[in-house]
């Protein structure tokens, strides 16, 4: 990366206070960039060091008084984080586009497959029977994709992914390492026999799933991921669950079989979900909560057993008083002679 400030904030919209002419090579955090480097205060309990760091220029917001640091370089912009984000969008275009259009001699893809213009296949990349990738998609080393698997556009598959027979993916995913979409969910007769699990996966566009998630295939039907939504690493989605639009997963969630998530949910990080039921729009649950029934939309929950998150505060209060309330009620039946 190499761009001259002007540049920078023609790109972000925003106004040089400083040097145009700076060169720009790198990104750094406000407290240990280095000279070459841009980077952004978007807090302002970070204002401090701003008369320290090394970082050739700085995004600050419009509240910022910047009379204070003469001889610095801003870019007054009205969110700096987004402004600093942009930045970090072009330099993660410079490592994709190093990553050229072709096919490994080392991939193993079937002569029934097809493969769009400008696709990406890895070494030892395992393509099966009747898949269809997608235009400019980039199928990275080691991963396995099975029969009838539709993969769409402008798609990045990151190494060491499992994507099993007919699931259906949209444009634009990123699916990051170890990823399993399509294992067979986890279904079993009262007799512990096991039923075969014959249905399949569908992921929309714009979805984003993390690291060593597992998404499981439907027994029959689908199990489907509604566009734009993002998934954090480790989160379990089982059989039959159909997760909304726009819709956000936190790492170490698991959502047992057969149960609705609407859309623009934001589900925090362990959150449990028992099978079967209905979580609405709009909803956001708290980490480490449990959700055994279904929930209407529109509402911020958490705990175990969940409650309003404003009431689950006041719960979370008056259980480290528990101890110091429970040696008062000891004292007081001591001191009135009830046997306890």
């Amino acid at each position: 990366m190499k761009l001259i400030l002007k540049e920078i904030a023609g790109i972000v919209n925003g106004k040089i206070v400083g040097q145009e002419d700076c060169v720009i090579v790198g990104v750094g955090a406000i407290q240990d960039a280095m000279v070459g480097h841009i980077s952004f205060l978007g807090n302002k309990k970070y204002t401090h060091y701003l008369k320290d760091t090394k970082a050739s220029a700085i995004f600050v917001g419009e509240d910022i008084n910047i009379e204070e640091y003469k001889g610095k370089n801003f870019i007054i912009v009205k969110d700096p984080q987004l402004a600093f984000s942009k930045v970090l969008v072009l330099i993660d275009k410079q490592r994709l586009d190093k990553i050229k259009p072709g096919v490994s001699p080392k991939a193993t893809i079937e002569q029934t497959v097809i493969l769009g213009k400008d696709v990406t296949i890895g070494h030892n990349v395992v393509i099966e029977d009747n898949t269809i990738v997608g235009d400019n998609t980039k199928i990275l080393a080691n991963t396995f994709i099975g029969s009838d698997v539709v993969i769409g556009k402008n798609c990045l598959i990151y190494p060491n992914v499992t994507i099993r027979e007919r699931t259906i993916i949209g444009d634009d995913c990123i699916i990051h390492p170890g990823v399993v979409i399509g294992g067979d969910g986890f279904g079993f007769a009262a007799t512990g026999e096991k039923i075969p699990q014959i249905g399949h996966v569908e992921i929309g566009n714009n979805v984003e799933i993390g690291s060593n998630t597992t998404i499981d295939r439907a027994a029959i039907g689908k199990t489907s991921i509604g566009n734009n939504t993002k998934i954090d690493n480790l989160v379990m989605i089982a059989h039959n669950v159909q997760v909304g639009e726009n819709t956000i997963i936190v790492s170490q969630v698991g959502i047992a079989g057969s149960t609705k998530i609407g859309n623009k949910v934001t589900l925090g990080g362990q959150v449990g979900i028992v099978g079967h039921i209905t979580v609405g729009d709009n909803v956001m649950v708290g980490a480490k909560s449990g959700i055994n029934g279904n929930l209407k939309g529109n509402q911020v929950v958490a705990g175990h057993p969940l409650q309003p998150y404003r009431k689950h505060l006041e719960s979370q209060v008056l259980i480290k008083k528990l101890p110091e309330l429970f040696s008062q009620v000891k004292k007081i039946i001591k001191k009135l002679n009830i046997e306890e």
